[in-house]
């Protein structure tokens, strides 16, 4: 529902419409949904059926939950950090040379710079739980 939303806000012309636009929106999404519903059949559970999978499905959900964080937590650093972070985790790997050329940076304000980044990145909201999680 939230990315009808999204999809649909530059439609919006005047800022009072839009509790109505939401209500209108979100009122639609749920017809829809139960529309879908009514369609579906529901199967009776024999006991045998995803039971297997379900380690292997949880370890990729909650990869999939570190990476949105990280991309998140990325996204909220300033600038010259996501500058550089890009510039030491890129494929092929640069030289610090290179680095401090692009970046207009001393060679040997890299590696500083870096962990002061590192940790900005650890201090993110957006990571809080993955961080706490992994050094207790």
């Amino acid at each position: 529902m939230w990315l009808r939303l999204v999809e649909g806000l530059p439609s919006v012309r005047e800022p009072a419409a839009l509790p109505g636009w939401v209500a209108t929106v979100t009122r639609r999404e749920c017809l829809r949904f139960l529309r879908e519903q009514q369609r579906t059949q529901l199967v009776p559970d024999d006991g045998g059926l995803a039971d297997e999978a379900a380690p292997d499905a949880d370890a990729e959900l909650l990869k999939q939950e570190r990476f949105i964080a990280l991309r998140q937590a990325f996204a909220e650093l300033p600038s010259r950090c996501r500058e550089l972070l890009t510039l030491l985790f890129h494929d092929p790997r640069l030289p610090y040379a290179e680095i401090s050329e692009r970046l207009d940076m001393p060679v040997g304000g890299i590696g500083p710079s870096r962990s002061r980044c590192i940790a900005a990145l650890r201090r993110s909201r957006a990571l809080a739980s993955f961080v706490g999680a992994e050094e207790a």
